[in-house]
């Protein structure tokens, strides 16, 4: 009997079962204006109507206002690239972040952040990123031999070890330390401020500008408490000044302004470290865990990403989510962030009155980019619910232009959107090259945004190692 011919790539994705991950409905009208501010507080993706998915423009008013959803890639253009310093970031945004990030690359605006971003810029090149990729590595191997021991004793919170990870991970890229002497205290700040006083209050949004809203003064007692603990991670540093080795602050110290020659003041640099940490740790950890899902939902898929990172050599981890090495891990990172992008929604108001791809912007109305519900949407991907990260394999068509934007775009875009694929692709590889990952029970993990997108109920994992 002749055998059957191997199918073809394209026969093989036509012939594979389609992968869908647990979903949401979205409402099928607009909110109400309550329902629409508490879902600003509790979850934000509720927030998206049907419709948003299906047109590339929608709108609804807001308090006297005009708010914009635009998936249209010439508005998108206008607002992010053409006319971005038209668009600030809202009140409510800036009252929430300030407290724990201070004036750093991510809040600043207008000259201050020209100012930085080009001061910052050395310390992101991909060659500053490859000197980074030790520390990355040894957090990754020492965070893998820590999960052992557990992973023997029963099932774990994947989501709780990838904070934990990720912490590390970003202790040592700035410190080239461990985090075993300010690790808890750190975990112990941020868990304050997100659990208590960083999730959005309705007055957030509705008081204007100068006007204090009630969470204001608790944010304020925080931040006289977290400077000098910041400052205090700074010196210890310094105090163990012969362990590090071109580390992420070395390069802050050393950074210059291209204007004027000079370095970045104390409490410059401290506002740096803290965005990098913060928004750092928390992108990375939701990108692990949502990552480790779909592998322990789509078995077939994490056998294969297991076997490229058992092949691979990663005894040089330089590179390695961008020379070739890893790219089935490196699609399953991109596939993951087009489902559950940590930066779920780019919001900012009009400075001034302006016109983005016919539609009439008054000053002081507010539009959203929303890379949820852009990598989603119905007129811009084949199967947008589906998890393929054959999409993103070499060979594929990339993204249209302004349809992919996990990073953002633009002048804007993240600073350090490759160091973030770096050690996302280097610590999945590594994590599925030790363990076969296996969800506890069938419950499905839902998303829940508020700053970033995370699990709604982290559920239970087993790792059961390969060796």
């Amino acid at each position: 009997m002749p055998m059957e011919a191997a199918p073809t790539g394209r026969e093989a994705a036509e012939r594979a079962p389609r992968m869908v991950p647990p979903r949401r409905e979205p409402p099928a009208r607009d909110l109400s204006l309550p329902a629409y501010l508490r879902s600003i507080r509790d979850n934000g993706l509720i927030g998206f109507p049907k419709a948003a998915f299906e047109e590339t423009v929608t709108r609804r008013g807001l308090l006297g206002r005009s708010s914009f959803i635009f998936s249209d890639p010439d508005a998108i253009r206008r607002v992010l690239v053409e006319n971005q310093a038209n668009y600030a970031r809202t009140v409510g945004t800036t009252r929430i972040l300030r407290p724990i990030l201070g004036d750093g690359l991510l809040i600043s605006e207008g000259s201050a952040w020209r100012h930085q971003r080009r001061t910052l810029a050395p310390a992101f090149t991909p060659r500053a990123i490859d000197g980074l990729m030790p520390h990355i590595d040894r957090a990754v191997i020492d965070g893998i031999a820590a999960l052992r021991p557990r992973a023997a004793e029963g099932p774990i919170d994947l989501f709780g070890a990838f904070h934990s990870l990720a912490l590390d991970i970003a202790g040592r890229s700035m410190f080239s330390v461990g985090m075993d002497r300010q690790g808890p205290a750190l975990r112990a700040f941020i868990a304050e401020y997100s659990e208590r006083i960083g999730r959005p209050h309705v007055l957030d949004v509705l008081m204007p500008p100068g006007w204090p809203a009630p969470l204001d003064w608790p944010r304020a007692r925080f931040r006289r408490r977290w400077i000098p603990f910041l400052d205090s991670l700074i010196a210890a540093r310094a105090e163990e000044a012969a362990n590090h080795r071109g580390d992420l602050l070395d390069l802050l110290v050393a950074a210059r302004s291209p204007e004027t020659g000079e370095p970045f003041t104390l409490r410059e640099l401290r506002d740096q470290v803290a965005t990098m940490i913060l928004a750092g740790h928390e992108t990375t950890a939701g990108t692990l865990f949502w990552a480790s899902y779909m592998l322990a939902l789509f078995p077939e898929v994490q056998e294969r990403v297991a076997a490229e990172a058992r092949a691979a050599d990663l005894t040089d981890p330089t590179g390695s989510h961008a020379d070739g090495r890893l790219p089935l891990t490196r699609a399953v990172i991109d596939e993951t962030l087009r489902l559950y992008p940590a930066a779920f929604v780019v919001v900012r108001r009009a400075l001034a009155a302006d016109v983005a791809a016919g539609h009439a912007i008054r000053k002081e109305d507010i539009v959203i980019v929303s890379p949820w519900v852009l990598h989603r949407h119905r007129k811009l991907w084949d199967d947008p619910d589906a998890f393929d990260p054959s999409r993103f394999l070499p060979g594929r068509p990339a993204p249209a232009r302004f349809s992919y934007l996990p990073f953002g775009a633009g002048p804007r875009v993240c600073i350090g959107a490759q160091f973030a694929l770096s050690e996302a692709v280097l610590a999945l590889a590594r994590l599925c090259a030790a363990f076969r990952i296996e969800k506890v029970d069938d419950t499905p993990i839902l998303p829940a945004a508020v700053v970033t997108t995370q699990p709604e109920n982290p559920g239970a994992f087993r790792l059961h190692s390969r060796d």
